[in-house]
């Protein structure tokens, strides 16, 4: 028996579309996996009534299926499905690194991402690994077309803030623009070299301003009760930047050490304005998953 522990993650922060990721140090998933002759799974935790339990139908039949190691596997939701903290790469990056350990397949944690984003298309139709490349490897994570990742460490303090609402990545995938002007091409890069400059110097000014986006987020944004709002009153409490996290609808904010608490405040109160109802995690950039 083997238990692993894998994070919850925030994808694309605003100007990296299906690029940057970020682990966070916390909510996690803990999944438990066992040798058996056939996969079987158990799902309990946050929004387990919606998980499917058929290894076809879930990212870690997927993971199991790619490793050829069936077994019987025990999720714990600690991430909720549809909340756009990479609830599903949570998962597969949990059971790829515990049947990984427990089949001695002797593959790298750069070597699970290609096999962890397997899973991740049993949710979202295609492999992508903006969220399971961070679940794996912690801190801020670069992915390639071919599923390669950079990872960088990075010492921030962020703010994620979950309403009480759903958006499914499929819809939100649908809403991004199929094409942008070359205005809005230069300013993205723009932001994203910010972006991934910041993260290197753990400077929440620079990832802040390089988290703008003309492009993605505000598609995405008009798929959120209260965003705009929420945006505006995190901004004011001392966060440096706030965008969509991932598909959403969570919205995630950086902000300044000693800032989380007002900002995080500032988020639910926004939210409830809109009448909305919403959990604020308080966290920072945290490490990749790990067998406990």
């Amino acid at each position: 028996m083997v238990t692993a522990r894998a994070p919850a993650t925030s994808a694309n922060l605003g100007s990296g579309f299906d690029t940057f990721g970020v682990a966070l140090s916390h909510p996690a998933d803990t999944v438990t996996v066992e040798r058996a002759a056939e996969t079987r799974i158990e799902v309990t935790g946050a929004g387990a009534e919606f998980i499917p339990t058929d290894p076809e139908k879930n990212v870690v039949g997927a993971v199991a299926d790619a490793l050829d190691a069936p077994a019987h596997i025990r999720i714990d939701k600690g991430v909720r499905p549809s909340s756009g903290l990479g609830s599903s790469a949570a998962s597969a990056a949990a059971a790829a690194v515990a049947l990984n350990d427990l089949y001695d397949r002797g593959y790298t944690r750069h070597g699970l991402v290609p096999v962890a984003a397997e899973g991740e298309a049993v949710v979202s139709g295609e492999a992508h690994a903006d969220n399971v490349a961070p679940a794996l490897l912690g801190g801020f994570t670069v992915v390639r077309s071919d599923d390669g990742a950079t990872s960088v460490d990075a010492e921030l303090p962020l703010v994620a803030c979950l309403p009480e609402v759903v958006v499914s990545t499929r819809d939100a995938r649908g809403v991004v623009p199929e094409s942008v002007s070359m205005r809005d091409h230069v300013e993205t890069v723009g932001n994203a070299a910010t972006l991934t400059a910041g993260m290197c110097r753990s400077d929440p000014e620079l990832v802040g301003w390089g988290m703008d986006d003309p492009v993605v987020t505000p598609a995405r944004a008009e798929l959120i009760t209260g965003y705009a709002g929420v945006r505006e009153a995190a901004l004011a409490a001392g966060a440096t930047g706030v965008t969509v996290s991932g598909a959403g609808p969570s919205v995630l904010a950086v902000c300044e050490p000693g800032e989380r608490r007002s900002v995080a405040a500032a988020m639910v109160e926004g939210f409830a304005d809109a009448g909305v109802g919403s959990r604020a995690y308080q966290t920072v950039v945290g490490d990749g998953a790990t067998v406990l």
